[in-house]
């Protein structure tokens, strides 16, 4: 009988672990509630999560890159805030292309202080987190917004609307999934990314710009941001100035479930995704097991704290380290 080698075990468990944590997670929803896998579940859990995964898209290059982006969620309270606001002064045609120039400026001044300014990427965003979240309640007078015409605008498709029996949100994730991850994997700006949160000294020394590669990193960050704030407000055609707040969190821990690591220079895009099903999933599964739904909130700690130690493993290819 062949001898079992812990160090290739802990190697596995480091690189696999949370997948093999997320199919024993769907084995026991299954058994506890036989509708969790069913079509209509799975396509709800999956239309749930696409405002969430569309912002964990662009933060994936940010992480990639070496950084982190902490604002996103204020920033999507913001982007959701000015388009419902725009909608009814400017309408919808120009209400759209507004609030996405507004909430790329945004990424534009975070991406020039972390990139040009070399500011660290914790404290520029934890900071504008708390800024941008001022802004909203300053451009919003404090009050909650809504459309006032509901019945009468086409605003809702993106949020409301399907094609072919799958709702817009999903198809809007997918199409955004699908030409990132083309971007990051097939192109030069991809390679210079992963080339920056490696060793960001080497590339600038191989001819990379190190700072134009991380403003454009946040710039995408934005962008994203926008999309999701489009269809959270094209969702239910009205939101609260708070909409977008503690969803950095969820955010940051999709993206390392997924594998890209904190210290920079790894990930994907399809990989992101599949951090974004598996936090979507067990907050579902958790819901039909009647558990209230702040317990997700301690779920999604634990998850974090699992995915951080998994990623630190995976790098020294133990799970444990040697010096307690």
């Amino acid at each position: 009988m062949a001898k079992i080698d812990k160090q290739q075990v802990g190697t596995f468990l480091a690189k696999q672990g949370i997948l093999i944590a997320f199919a024993v997670f769907l084995i026991a929803f299954t058994i506890a509630n036989p509708k969790f896998l069913s079509a209509d579940n799975v396509l709800s859990v999956i239309r749930s999560s696409a405002i969430l995964g569309v912002m964990a898209l662009g933060v994936t290059f940010v992480v990639i890159s070496g950084n982190l982006d902490l604002s996103v969620g204020s920033m999507m309270s913001f982007s959701t805030i000015v388009v419902l606001d725009l909608h009814d002064q400017l309408g919808p045609l120009l209400a759209i292309p507004a609030m996405f120039a507004m909430t790329l400026c945004l990424g534009a001044f975070i991406g020039f202080l972390v990139g040009y300014l070399r500011l660290n990427s914790l404290i520029v965003t934890l900071g504008m987190l708390s800024a941008i979240h001022g802004l909203t309640l300053t451009y919003s007078g404090g009050q909650n917004m809504d459309i006032a015409d509901k019945e009468g605008t086409w605003f809702s498709v993106f949020g409301q609307g399907a094609a072919l029996g799958i709702p817009v949100p999903i198809l809007i994730f997918v199409a955004l999934a699908a030409l990132l991850g083309l971007v990051l994997g097939r192109t030069p700006f991809g390679r210079k990314v992963y080339a920056v949160g490696g060793n960001g000294t080497a590339a600038t020394f191989s001819g990379i710009r190190r700072a134009r590669t991380v403003f454009f990193c946040y710039l995408i960050s934005a962008g994203c941001v926008a999309t999701a704030g489009l269809i959270q407000a094209s969702r239910s055609l009205g939101s609260q100035n708070t909409v977008g707040q503690g969803l950095e969190l969820e955010v940051l821990a999709a993206v390392i479930l997924g594998g890209a690591s904190l210290l920079g220079g790894s990930g994907t895009v399809f990989k992101t995704v599949i951090g974004v099903l598996i936090l979507g999933f067990i907050q579902n599964g958790l819901l039909l097991m009647g558990l209230q739904f702040y317990v997700q909130f301690v779920v999604t700690w634990v998850i974090i704290i699992l995915a951080v130690w998994l990623d630190i493993a995976a790098k020294r290819g133990k799970l444990w380290s040697q010096i307690a």
